[in-house]
């Protein structure tokens, strides 16, 4: 994951994401490291990261143990650092231009801690930012009902390592968790130098159903390319679609942009815009359009399918009483 430059900058990325319970943290190094905090930690590494190979980078995993908050699975990770500095990736963020410019404007401003900001049209529903009249920030306010700026916090945060002493001196807030923003709020309180940039492009939350559909349809927008390396017979495919080695495609119309993996089988199905397919899924006399199917999903004798994420290995079929 290139990140940045990293023959001009190496930084520790601790990135968490909540994609399996709603308290599941993960953290790792460019390398990269994943604090967990799910009770099956050792049945969750994720099969498309693994240890990183494929990506050209090294992941390591760290077990949270307990949902403690960001605060409390980022001090689990202050040996892993090694006392260089790093960032905070949360899991569920999407930035159109991705981070590689900041951590040069947090090395060069002399920051102990960085943090990214969006301005929004509605900044009442995430944490905000205030700032006095020379432009520095001065606090931190989360969900403010009178909202003092409309700049928004995205979910990476650059720190070094004085970070662990703060966190230290935590203590947890009303979700008994011990928060991110209070520790930044902490480092401001006692003079800590903290800087910010503002985000460019598209950012998107995709802790929630419909934001990970959107996310999914803008980088299909962006990024999907003719590339049929399966098989055809007796299909159509208009525009951009991309579909995976050994993948067989019957009696099917696709209309892009659309990714379909490998070693999948379509028949008798219409797959619609907007649609991302994972490896090995079978889709079977069916219609299908603005959806995301993982891995090895079925999905069979549905009239139409929209709007929806299916997960890994699940079955959708047509009369039948567990439709997942």
């Amino acid at each position: 994951m290139d990140i940045f430059n990293k023959n001009t900058f190496s930084l520790h990325l601790l990135s968490f994401s909540y994609t399996l319970h709603p308290n599941t943290a993960s953290a790792s190094k460019l390398d990269r490291a994943h604090p967990r905090s799910h009770s099956l930690f050792h049945n969750i590494h994720n099969p498309s990261l693994a240890h990183g190979g494929r990506f050209g980078v090294k992941i390591t995993y760290i077990y949270q143990g307990k949902p403690l908050g960001i605060a409390h699975a980022v001090s689990l990770c202050e040996s892993f650092v090694k006392g260089e500095p790093f960032v905070v990736y949360l899991g569920d963020n999407i930035l159109q231009q991705g981070i590689r410019k900041y951590p040069n404007e947090f090395t060069r401003g002399g920051y102990d801690a960085y943090i990214l900001l969006k301005e929004v049209e509605d900044p009442s529903r995430f944490g905000v930012a205030e700032f006095d009249e020379n432009g520095k920030v001065i606090r931190l306010v989360e969900k403010p009902k009178a909202p003092p700026s409309k700049y928004e916090l995205v979910g990476v945060y650059f720190f070094k390592p004085v970070v662990f002493d703060v966190i230290k001196c935590l203590k947890p807030g009303w979700r008994g968790e011990l928060e991110i923003t209070h520790a930044i709020q902490l480092m401001i309180d006692r003079g800590y130098r903290v800087g910010y940039g503002f985000v460019e492009g598209w950012w998107l939350d995709t802790g929630k159903k419909d934001g990970i559909l959107y996310a999914n349809m803008l980088m299909l927008d962006e990024c999907a390319q003719r590339d049929v390396k399966g098989e055809l017979i007796n299909s159509k495919v208009d525009g951009r679609v991309t579909v995976g080695k050994d993948t067989k495609v019957l009696n099917t119309t696709i209309r892009g942009p659309v990714v379909v993996g490998k070693n999948c089988i379509i028949e008798n199905s219409f797959i619609g815009p907007y649609t991302s397919i994972g490896d090995g899924c079978q889709i079977l006399n069916s219609s299908v359009e603005h959806c995301i199917i993982l891995e090895k999903a079925l999905i069979k004798g549905i009239d139409r399918l929209e709007e929806s994420l299916i997960g890994r290995s699940a079955k959708v079929v047509k009369n039948a009483r567990n439709i997942i």
